[in-house]
């Protein structure tokens, strides 16, 4: 039966329309072929019969895939509290950004906690001329509480609002009147004018007029200190702050932090020196140790000795083949030892001699050059003598651990005793507007100067108004350290200009123990360096119980000792 050609267009007219309808709901990447019965309908002409008989599939919708939503940057707020040094070394990584909010922060860096990012060393001080040496944790931990009864009991611990803070975080409140919180740059004079006192600081707050007290026997300033057993190290962490939603958004190992400073203390960037006071191996010295043996002075503070990174002696006197078995009832004061003696200075680990000394041309020029031959054979470098005058004013420099340092000699008396003029060997004497000089073109090359002397000798703990004037001049010359090597006595100090000054350490090795106890004590000075500052000097006490052999002091021997130094400084100090 054969259909008009009317029919035929209104049905191929629905198809379009329903096929249109179709390609519109879901669009297709790829271009639509035409149908024939549209083409048909569009060119007005009849469609032709299908002669094979197929199945056309429906088309399938595919969805345009969302666009992403980038995630928010990881937010991270650092307690204001914690030190400057380090919330300034705090880099987040580029999808994180700091907040100045803890609220609603993804990550927290804070005092305490159980993932520690860095190790913060804080450092319990008192001013300089301060007796005590130290206290226990249960000590401080107690006094932090407001009770207990310790060597500062009743007196109110230093320290600035940060430090507080952190404690507080880590200890809890403080006890009432057990903290006075002062501005940072007013703790030093404030202690200064109120002892006695003490307080916490943190470790790189550190300079030589606090004295730093150890806890349970540990100090930050020696080389054997362990930061990880010292109860005043405290950790800084990296915590999820459980009020927020925000921690998956960052990529990587999930962690906000690029780098951090993971501590205010390094071992490599601490230097100690060890400065000791008049050294002559003769007379009774060295016939106790032509009997009891070389190294026998040592036996009791050969560890102290060797314990610093650079060792200093003074030896005076110049070592030849030809001298004579040793005679304690010596009548002259023209000296000599021994070569073999030296082993006593290698014992001890001495990597640097000064030669200022008034004694070392008594066996002429050629025992002087034979001693300076014989220290470069053993490996110590010398200053405050040489070869010639030239040789005998070179500054002497030392690079440890980063920290730059410059020794510089001299004899104070002159005449006879410095006989390094021009090619002939011998002690140097003194030139302050050279050293001046010298210690200027030095600082600027980032070196630290320390001046020690050989210089009239005074049977007092007061410092003598000579020694006075000639140590000012180098701290105004620019000295971080000027000490005195020509003491039989311990002498006061000072702190001038921005120089610690000690105008006489007394006897290292040297026989006279029998002239009374101020002549039976003395000092080994171990000054700290770190990361190219002087930070600190540790007094420690040593006391003759013969003609050779000395032993560190115990804690009364100590005390007086202090006590008479520090009257003799003019800061009669009265700690406990």
């Amino acid at each position: 039966m054969r259909h008009a050609p009317g029919n035929a267009l209104q049905r191929s007219s629905l198809f379009f329309m329903v096929l249109m309808l179709l390609i519109t709901a879901c669009a297709s990447p790829n271009p639509v072929t035409q149908s024939p019965e549209a083409s048909a309908i569009a060119t007005h002409t009849a469609v032709p019969p299908t002669t094979t008989s197929s199945s056309t599939p429906n088309p399938t919708c595919t969805p345009n895939p969302p666009t992403p939503t980038p995630p928010l940057p990881a937010t991270v707020w650092v307690a204001s509290y914690l030190p400057s040094d380090f919330q300034d070394s705090v880099k987040l990584e580029a999808d994180a950004l700091q907040t100045e909010s803890p609220e609603g922060a993804a990550y927290l860096i804070d005092a305490g906690g159980d993932n520690p990012i860095s190790q913060w060393v804080y450092a319990l001080v008192a001013p300089f001329p301060t007796i005590t040496d130290g206290v226990t944790v249960s000590e401080l931990q107690q006094a932090w509480q407001g009770a207990g009864d310790g060597p500062f009991t009743g007196i109110p611990l230093l320290m600035d609002e940060n430090t507080q803070a952190v404690f507080t975080k880590l200890w809890g409140a403080a006890g009432w009147g057990a903290v006075k919180v002062l501005p940072a740059d007013r703790l030093e004079t404030y202690a200064w004018g109120s002892r006695p006192s003490w307080g916490i600081v943190p470790f790189e707050e550190l300079n030589p007029r606090w004295k730093v007290l150890t806890v349970d026997d540990m100090s930050p300033v020696r080389v054997d200190f362990d930061p990880d057993a010292y109860a005043l190290s405290m950790p800084f962490s990296l915590v999820s702050n459980p009020n927020s939603q925000n921690t998956e958004s960052l990529t990587g190992d999930g962690s906000p932090l690029q780098s951090v400073l993971t501590s205010n203390w390094q071992a490599d960037k601490l230097t100690t020196v060890i400065l000791t006071g008049v050294t002559a191996i003769v007379r009774a010295t060295a016939e106790t140790m032509r009997t009891r043996g070389i190294t026998y002075p040592a036996i009791d503070i050969g560890d102290t000795l060797r314990g610093a990174d650079i060792t200093h002696v003074s030896n005076e006197v110049p070592f030849t083949p030809d001298c004579p078995f040793p005679n304690p009832k010596q009548p002259d004061l023209v000296f000599c030892s021994n070569p073999d003696y030296i082993e006593l200075l290698t014992f001890i680990g001495t990597d640097v001699v000064e030669l200022s000394g008034d004694h070392f041309s008594d066996w002429g020029p050629d025992a002087m050059r034979y001693t300076l031959d014989l220290y470069n054979e053993v490996g110590i470098s010398y200053y405050g003598g040489g070869y010639t005058e030239s040789d005998a004013r070179k500054p002497l420099l030392i690079e440890h651990n980063g920290n730059k340092l410059a020794f510089i000699g001299c004899n104070a008396k002159g005449g006879g005793y410095a006989t390094a003029r021009g090619e002939n060997p011998g002690a140097v004497a003194c030139d302050f507007e050279w050293m001046a000089e010298e210690m200027a073109d030095l600082k600027a090359e980032g070196y630290l100067p320390i001046v020690t002397f050989q210089h009239f000798e005074y049977f007092t703990y007061v410092p003598q108004p000579k020694l006075i004037q000639d140590f000012h001049t180098a701290a105004e010359g620019g000295a971080v350290i000027v000490s005195g090597s020509q003491a039989h006595q311990p002498h006061g100090m000072e702190f001038y200009e921005d120089g610690f000054l000690h105008y006489g350490l007394g006897n290292l090795f040297f026989d006279q123990f029998h002239m009374g106890l101020p002549t039976g004590q003395g000092f080994l000075d171990r000054h700290v360096f770190y990361d190219g500052r002087h930070i600190s000097t540790e007094l420690i006490g040593i006391r003759f119980v013969n003609y050779a052999r000395s032993r560190l002091m115990t804690p009364e021997e100590r005390e007086e000792l202090l006590r008479s130094v520090f009257e003799a400084s003019g800061w009669l100090s009265d700690e406990g």
